[in-house]
């Protein structure tokens, strides 16, 4: 039965954390369950995709999404970043338009490569290059690239082609399937239903970081931009919510922040930066009272807390970060604590123990714990 009671933070806080680390499952399963898992290339000591996976799936290895992608129902696409989703997902942002109309040159390059990787099956960027000699473009920070990478990628986004394996992690294409006999796919009906997406995933949000994220599916379906407004009003209307310390707060229907069931258990878990989790800063600084960000990208003076901290989550608390750097068998472990220093306890020693043998074994590195 539902609460008849307004959720407190620390409820709201419980109900973000209890929600998003279900028991963990098979790998199909848990990717259905996210309904979308953001990638980022960087390995510090693995990429996003993975450790936010190994959560959630188990006996989780490094890698395994990638090794095991061909012959899962999920594919790499954008949503609202980059990432892993199940196909039918997928095929509501699909048939996307260019955000720009293409010229007549780049629409005919677009229908030769088309055939060149319908004739070949799949096709490595590499042999688009070799075969029709595009030259080199300008990239989007100054550098320039392959021009028929460029064009796969955006052959790609348009859902031309798709991705069918990676081959030491470059992403290798096909012609990507349409069913020709499938009904329309229905703007506001497919817009609803990824809303639905974002808020399975990163609930509760507060209302202006509700906001903010479904804003970004004008990018994952630029051809219904004008559209996403009103799936948002619509979206603000049909959810539950509560105001909460003067912010109004959002979560799917049917669930209950306020439940007591909502129980953290003990143990510590280092987070992806990009971890549903700690996704939102917005909502990081809500429910935890400091502001983590990622810092990869700032330059090493200015850093707080490292290249790649991960968020540490100790119960329902994010007490701190730790940054991880795999060295053949010896993994490097420097941690840094909101309040200066680790909790005094024997428990948070145990837990955070337990948690890099779990890393250890993830990384498939030689156990060190007796």
């Amino acid at each position: 039965m539902p609460s008849s009671r307004t959720p407190t933070l620390d409820d709201l806080r419980r109900h973000a954390v209890a929600r998003s680390l279900f028991r963990p499952t098979t790998l199909p399963q848990a990717v259905r369950r996210l309904g979308f898992v953001q990638a980022d290339p960087i390995r510090a000591p693995a990429r996003a995709q993975d450790l936010i996976l190994r959560h959630r799936v188990a006996d989780y290895q490094a890698g395994e999404l990638e090794r095991r992608y061909p012959r899962l129902d999920v594919e790499e696409d954008f949503f609202i970043n980059y990432g892993f989703l199940p196909r039918r997902i997928v095929d509501l942002m699909h048939p996307r338009t260019p955000p720009q109309p293409w010229s007549t040159q780049r629409s005919a390059q677009a229908a030769a490569v088309l055939e060149f990787v319908r004739e070949r099956g799949v096709v490595h960027p590499r042999e688009v290059d070799q075969h029709f000699a595009h030259g080199k473009t300008r990239n989007w920070f100054g550098g320039t690239s392959n021009a028929s990478t460029e064009l796969l990628d955006a052959m790609h986004y348009l859902g031309l082609l798709r991705v069918a394996r990676r081959d030491g992690g470059t992403r290798v294409f096909a012609v990507r399937a349409i069913d020709d006999a499938a009904e329309p796919v229905d703007a506001a009906t497919s817009l609803d239903a990824l809303v639905d997406v974002i808020v399975d995933l990163y609930a509760p949000l507060p209302a202006r970081s509700l906001s903010e994220v479904v804003s970004r599916l004008r990018a994952g379906t630029p051809q219904w931009a004008g559209e996403v407004r009103p799936a948002l009003q619509r979206a603000l209307q049909r959810l539950p919510s509560a105001r909460v310390n003067g912010i109004d707060w959002f979560w799917p229907a049917g669930e209950d922040p306020a439940s007591r069931r909502h129980q953290a258990d003990d143990a510590v878990r280092l987070l992806a930066p990009f971890d549903p989790i700690v996704w939102d800063r917005r909502r990081f600084e809500l429910l935890w009272g400091w502001a983590y960000r990622f810092e990869a990208y700032t330059p090493p003076a200015r850093r707080q807390r490292g290249y790649y901290a991960l968020p540490m989550l100790w119960g329902e608390q994010v007490i701190g970060w730790t940054n991880l750097a795999a060295r053949g068998t010896t993994l490097d472990v420097a941690s840094g604590f909101v309040a200066g220093s680790a909790p005094p306890s024997r428990e948070f020693a145990t837990a955070f123990d337990e948690e890099i043998e779990r890393l250890r074994q993830f990384l498939m590195l030689q156990a060190t714990i007796g």
